[in-house]
Formats: C-alpha cells, structure tokens, sequence
C-alpha cells in the first residue's frame, strides 16, 4: 500500500491549503458571528476547480481523482467547515448525481455552471417528520400528462436560499418506502416554490441552511433524473460517497483543533513561567488530538482508495463518516480544555470548532446509523 501522494494530488493540496489560509480561515469568526458567509467564495472555488472534482472535463468539470476531492475538503473544513459543506453539496451530492444519473440534456444544461461555480445546488431529502428515516418522506410528484406537480415541505436543506437547482426527492408511486421514490432536477425560480433560512443553529453558522416549501410547483417530465422510482437509489449512492467528504471535512477540523492547541500550549504560561507545553497532561490531549486526525485521515483515504480502485466503498465510508465525526467532537473538547476558559470565547478558534463539529455525528446519517449499515454488512440482517 503506497500512502504518498503523487505530484498532482500535492499539488491540489497545496493550492487548496493557500487558499483557505488566504480566502477562508480569516474571515471564518466573522462568517459565523454574521450567519452568513460571504457568496462570493462561491466563483473562487469555481475558478480554482473546486467545484468541478471528478466531474468529467467534457462537462466543466476538472476530472481529478476521488483522493484530490478528500484533500480539498479536508482543507476546506480546516478552514471553516461552513464553507465545505457548500462545496460538499453543490458537488458531492448534486453534481456527482446529475453526472452519474441524469441525462445527457441534463448534464450539459447544469454540470458547467455548477462546476464553474456560476450556479449552486442543494440536496432536497430531508423532510420536518423524516430525517433519518428518509424512505417514508412524504413529499409527492403526481403525472399530469407531461409535467409533474409537486407539493411538500423539505427540512434542514443545505445550500437552499442560494440553491439555483434542487435535486428533489418525492413520491410518485402508491408502494410504500424506497420503491415509489423519483427524483427530480427542480430550479429554484420555478413558481410554487419557497425558501426561508434557518437561523439560530448551533454550528455551521455561515451556512445556508433552509426549509423549502413545494406548492403545486410543475416540472417537466424532463425533470427526472433516471427512471420514476430509481430516487432512492439516487440518494443513496449520493450519501455512500457524500460520506466520504462530511468525514474529509472532520479530519480538517481535527487538524484544525491540532494546530490551534498546539500553537496555544507553546504560548501561554503557568506555574512559575513554563509554558503548558511542558505539562505532561496537557502533552496527552495534544497526543490524543494527534491520533484522531492520523486515524481519521486513513480511513478516509482508504474510501477513496476504493472508490477510485472500482471496489466496494459503502460501508467502508460509513466506518471513515462514523470515526472521522466522533473523533472531530473528541478532538475539539481536548482543544478546548487545553485552552481552558479561553477556549469559552469566540476570540478564540475552538469553540466554534466544537459546535461545527457536533453536527456532523448528525447529518447524512447520524452516528447510530451508520453503526446499524456497518452492523448490516457484518452480518447480513437489516435492523431498520
């Protein structure tokens, strides 16, 4: 097993760490005290083909191998995690959809924008009453001759008071669960449709996060990505992968809690004039900080090693999401303790990196589920 990165991948590595020290992590306080990160990173990471790894240069994308998306995002969350996650959703869950599943009239009319950063997409799965349990949501798309009218509320939507496309979720079919779910490319201009921002969160601050509501909202029928009924399919295989980068994400801020905790603990003095480095307690949250990234890190290559090796991935993604998010909470709470009540106030990076990490146990699927996919895999029951 060769873990050296070749000239290219150091080089993409190289160009998104410069860039986040540049672009990102100096306005990262501010973002988050604002709710709002600054729109215009989003034709930044467009022009530096952020935007378009592993999309297929014929479509704008930059091609780039699976490996390359992992050290950019990791990058990203070092950063600010706010920032990763538009990137991870425009990209990891809508464009890689369209690219994988949509049509070629499809592909041409929104992978150059997207990947050009001239457009933004979102993810529209989760619903107020079905957020785990994504095969029972509710939202509906009925037939009328070459349309389909759609009508729901969508919950906790990343991306979705920027979104220009939604890459819908909705029930067309009378079978229960997976099997009467499409999907659906839906512009966000289109009439019936309604965005309101989600304010007050916990973490992830700058990012727009959104409720959108469908009211009678009618699409062509040439809106469907892949066959009526193959939605289900569409979103899982989104979040097999998209799992892959939430987990790259949590490595940056695990990196991110390191160098902070690090730099602090050869700074600040106590008792008699030592710094804290030289405190044998304060060396083992550093240590244990230190291990987390490096495990973090490996599991989440190895996703990538498999995915670009055309060898199982799914469950070896839900391993890198479950480690990579549980280990970023650890490794921000030593942080945090390193820099004592310091840590408590916003002058200082851990407590955002503390809030920011909390979510991602959370979303594109909580801690809990993926112990019950991995637990499937082991051993051939569904618990669901």
């Amino acid at each position: 097993m060769d873990l050296e990165l070749t000239d290219e991948q150091g080089a993409v590595r190289q160009l998104a760490k410069d860039f986040v020290d540049r672009e990102v992590a100096p306005h990262a306080a501010a973002w988050d005290r604002a709710e709002q990160v600054d729109r215009a990173i989003v034709p930044r990471l467009g022009a530096l083909g952020f935007l378009g790894l592993t999309i297929p240069a014929r479509y704008g994308g930059s091609d780039g191998d699976h490996l390359s998306y992992a050290l950019v995002t990791e990058e990203l969350g070092r950063g600010d995690s706010a920032v990763r996650g538009i990137l991870s959703v425009s990209l990891g869950l809508c464009a890689k959809s369209i690219a994988a599943w949509g049509s070629e009239a499809q592909k041409r009319e929104w992978l150059p924008r997207l990947c050009a950063g001239e457009a933004v997409g979102c993810f529209g799965l989760t619903e107020p009453g079905t957020g785990s349990d994504a095969a029972s949501l509710t939202t509906r798309a009925v037939r009328d001759g070459a349309s389909y009218v759609i009508d729901g509320t969508k919950t906790f939507i990343t991306n979705g008071t920027w979104a220009d496309v939604v890459l819908l979720f909705a029930r067309t079919g009378p079978e229960p669960g997976h099997r009467g779910i499409s999907a659906f490319l839906v512009p966000t201009d289109t009439p019936g449709l309604g965005r309101s921002e989600i304010h007050g969160k916990l973490g992830l601050r700058g990012q727009a996060t959104a409720e959108l509501t469908f009211d009678g909202v009618r699409v062509p029928a040439s809106a469907l990505v892949g066959e009526e009924g193959q939605g289900f399919k569409v979103a899982m295989s989104a979040l097999a992968k998209g799992r892959m980068s939430v987990a790259a994400g949590c490595v940056g801020i695990a990196q991110a809690c390191l160098d902070a905790a690090v730099a602090y603990a050869g700074e600040r003095e106590q008792f008699g004039g030592k710094t804290i480095a030289h405190h044998q307690l304060v060396q083992e949250l550093l240590a244990d900080i230190a291990v987390d990234v490096a495990a973090a890190r490996l599991l989440t290559w190895q996703v990538a090693d498999h995915i670009e090796r055309g060898l199982p991935f799914a469950t070896q993604s839900s391993v890198a999401k479950l480690y990579a998010s549980e280990a970023a909470v650890r490794c921000a709470n030593n942080a945090l303790q390193v820099f004592g009540g310091y840590g408590y106030v916003d002058a200082y990076p851990v407590g955002k990196l503390l809030r920011d990490a909390r979510v991602m146990t959370l979303y594109e699927g909580t801690s809990q589920i993926q112990k019950l996919l991995i637990g499937r895999e082991l051993t051939g029951v569904a618990a669901f």
